[in-house]
């Protein structure tokens, strides 16, 4: 049976989310994240997107994008096949590395868009993989409270919506 086409229109936004095959590690060290991003960073040069949040965890990712002129079904072929070609290569595994498709949650609201942002930069918290947020480093939430770090991930429409100082009230939010 064929799947069910996702929606798509050009300026949709999405938190997608891709798991590890049999819930495995997608990254066994920093070399894979480092490699996953860069990734990214080229999927997002080759297919452009907004890129509005991103968490890379041990055995899934988490991100919020926003699409221009390409559906996500071309965007995360390109990513996907790109990084499990890496990955397999690098540790001599074959087939699959994610897990079934790519999850794709279509954002229709500003306050889902908000809380998704929240939900994908507290996860390693929740997760207790720090006590800190700022001590985990395969987030953009680093970016979020220095935006004047380079990064492949657009704040500006996220941090729109909280009044000055903008930081703080961001942070606040996060934590109510």
């Amino acid at each position: 049976m064929a799947r069910k086409n996702r929606v798509w229109f050009p300026g949709a936004k999405y938190h997608i989310t891709s798991r590890g095959i049999r819930k495995m590690p997608l990254f066994y060290d920093d070399e894979d994240r480092k490699e996953y991003l860069r990734l990214l960073e080229e999927t997002k040069c080759r297919t452009p997107f907004y890129l509005h949040a991103y968490c890379l965890m041990t055995n899934h990712i988490h991100l919020q994008i926003e699409t221009l002129n390409h559906p996500t079904s071309i965007i995360f072929r390109y990513l996907n096949v790109k990084y499990a070609k890496y990955f397999n290569k690098k540790y001599d595994f074959t087939g699959h590395a994610f897990d079934k498709r790519y999850g794709a949650e279509l954002i229709d609201s500003l306050d889902y868009e908000l809380e998704v942002n929240r939900y994908i930069h507290l996860n390693p918290l929740r997760a207790k993989m720090v006590s800190d947020l700022g001590d985990y480093p395969w987030s953009s939430y680093g970016v979020y409270i220095s935006p004047e770090s380079e990064s492949i991930v657009t704040t500006d429409r996220i941090l729109t919506f909280f009044p000055e100082p903008k930081i703080e009230s961001y942070v606040k939010f996060l934590f109510e």
